[in-house]
């Protein structure tokens, strides 16, 4: 039967927007298009930030909507519409490469982990059962016993996972231990709880955690903080006293959550003390090691990991000190059993019945998402090019300039760090003359201000917090090209905006 016109007019235009010759010659310009912006990025020509108001930014990407040329054009209007749409996402967009971005926790990232992650992005490699992504799934499972065997865990005797960022990953361990800590919640759900369950946090523990709590149905009101040191670590003494008084209530724990590191100021949690408190009251251990696990890398900060390998389950974001793309977040299990408690379910319309034992590479089992994109690839692809030391230089070199960082700062007369810092997190405040008698809330306040200054220039990117209820300003240096000259000019630039903000 012939095609009707349309079909074919349709036909021809899906062929053109396939065409591998249009993805050839696109591909070499983009490729050399991202190298002249990193170049760029890094020399620090530009801003950091093109700052512009959320609704101008919105009607810009509205507008290039309208000016689609259809696939049929020739293949040079194309190409050239193309690199057009590239060079505008390159304009507005943030410059994490620049290294006066030290921002959030999202890493300037090894540019070749990019392309390794094109590779799986452009051929759409999938996962959730292994026939649908078999490269996918041995890179996964590759990349997780390295990673458990960093930890310490024995091998064969751990599992684990990749899935869409830490806050996802966080869920994904919690609900594994609700369900391994309550027996029959997946079935039962919690209506039939004598009492309510409850999850034990770090004080500082990342938002996700709670939020996790209202979703797994514990709700947010059964999420108890646990007492920080003055270090704002965990104290495994306080620890202790909650979870025997829990104890002696009969009251159902879900787990404690403690953090290697915690988001505010990257406070390490004395894993073995807390472990031995977990012991001791049977309670499982979840670490929230998102930054902080990548330490296991580094022969100089490896100790500040001591007793991770003692947790029932661990996050590590490998999109954080690991510097690949985004979004790579492992979920890791010391017991290889536990992986299947997540989720009790049959899927016969996706799981074959003939190759049973292929369950077990199956990841659409065990993860929240059953169709997962190859979100490994650039890990796996940066590891194998440069070998596991460029990772230890990475942490080394960053939580270097972090302790540079805090000395700079306690030499200032005019800034005061709030913390000595354990990595590459660091918290302070600029303090001028002019505000060394303000009341707490003005001087977070103008903390606040002053961030806001300093980034719409464009001339760094810094984030700000509070601490002890009074604002702050926090820089996570996570671009390892970052250098110490870097460092003062930020300085330099906080007081040049601090002074315009300065009350007459």
């Amino acid at each position: 039967m012939n095609a009707t016109p349309d079909i074919a007019a349709a036909r021809s235009r899906i062929e053109s927007a396939y065409s591998p010759e249009l993805t050839r010659t696109a591909g070499h310009r983009l490729v050399d298009l991202l190298a002249d912006h990193i170049r760029k990025a890094e020399a620090c020509e530009g801003v950091v930030l093109p700052w512009l108001p959320p609704p101008q930014n919105i009607a810009r990407a509205g507008g290039t909507l309208d000016g689609g040329l259809g696939p049929q054009v020739a293949r040079e209007q194309l190409v050239d519409r193309f690199i057009e749409l590239v060079k505008t996402m390159l304009a507005r967009g943030h410059n994490l490469h620049d290294p006066r971005y030290i921002g959030h926790q999202v890493p300037a990232s090894v540019p070749m982990g990019g392309l390794f992650d094109a590779v799986g992005s452009i051929t759409n490699q999938v996962m959730a059962i292994y026939d649908m992504g078999p490269w996918a799934t041995a890179v996964e499972w590759a990349l997780v016993e390295r990673l458990g065997s960093l930890i310490g865990w024995i091998p064969g005797r751990f599992s684990g996972l990749v899935t869409h960022g830490g806050s996802l990953a966080n869920l994904t361990a919690l609900l594994t231990a609700r369900n391994v800590s309550l027996e029959g919640v997946w079935e039962r759900g919690l209506a039939g709880a004598a009492r309510p369950p409850v999850l034990v946090v770090q004080a500082d523990a990342h938002y996700s955690v709670a939020r996790s709590a209202g979703v797994l149905g514990l709700g947010s009101e059964q999420v108890l903080r646990a007492g920080l040191d003055d270090r704002r670590r965990l104290d495994p003494n306080q620890l202790d006293e909650m979870l025997a008084d829990l104890r002696a209530k009969n009251q159902p724990i879900v787990a404690v959550s403690a953090c290697a590191c915690a988001t505010p100021i990257g406070a390490f949690d004395p894993l073995n003390d807390v472990a031995d408190v977990c012991r001791r009251h049977e309670v499982w251990l979840h670490v929230d090691a998102a930054h902080g696990g990548s330490a296991a890398f580094s022969s100089r900060h490896r100790h500040l990991i001591d007793g991770l390998d003692r947790a029932d389950s661990v996050v590590w974001d490998a999109h954080k000190m690991l510097f690949v793309p985004a979004l790579c977040a492992f979920v890791l299990y010391r017991e290889r059993a536990h992986k299947f408690e997540t989720f009790r379910q049959d899927a016969p319309y996706l799981f074959d019945p003939a190759a049973p034992g292929l369950a077990e590479y199956d990841s659409g089992l065990r993860t929240v998402e059953c169709t997962k994109r190859a979100a490994a690839f650039g890990l796996w692809g940066v590891w194998s090019l440069f070998g596991p030391q460029l990772f230890a230089d990475m942490v080394d070199v960053t939580f270097d300039l972090g302790q540079t960082l805090y000395h700079k700062l306690a030499a200032a007369p005019d800034f005061e760090p709030l913390h000595e810092p354990q990595c590459n997190i660091v918290v302070f405040r600029h303090i001028p003359d002019s505000l060394r008698d303000a009341s707490p809330d003005r001087l977070g306040r103008f903390q606040l201000e002053l961030r806001r200054r300093l980034i719409e220039s464009g001339e760094f990117y810094i984030v700000s917090t509070n601490l002890d209820g009074v604002g702050a300003l926090r820089v996570t240096i996570i671009n390892p090209l970052t250098r110490e000259t870097h460092l003062d000019r930020l300085l330099d630039a906080l007081r040049e905006h601090g002074r315009a903000l300065e009350p007459a």
